[in-house]
């Protein structure tokens, strides 16, 4: 399993979205980050793989950065996110 988060502007929580197989997670990673490089589309919508007509739309003018890890079955239930010097 793969996450993918946005953080926001103003927001100190951020949006997370799974995604099962890898390929499509970097499919999404690299659609956002290309429509917070371009600007367009100005409101992006995102759906949920297991439930359809779960989606969330967000303005991409209010998307500050987008990173992609692996989830991990375990304790903690992921890998840290961002970079470490820890494993």
């Amino acid at each position: 399993m793969y996450l993918i988060e946005l953080a926001l502007k103003l927001s100190p929580i951020p949006l997370s979205v799974q995604r099962k197989d890898l390929e499509d997670a970097k499919s999404l990673y690299h659609q956002i980050k290309e429509s917070i490089s371009n600007g367009e589309p100005k409101l992006l919508e995102i759906n949920c793989e297991q439930l359809e007509d779960k989606k969330i739309a967000v303005l991409i003018s209010e998307v500050l950065a987008v990173q992609m890890y692996e989830k991990t079955p375990g304790v903690g239930g992921s890998r840290r996110p961002g970079f470490s010097f820890e494993n």
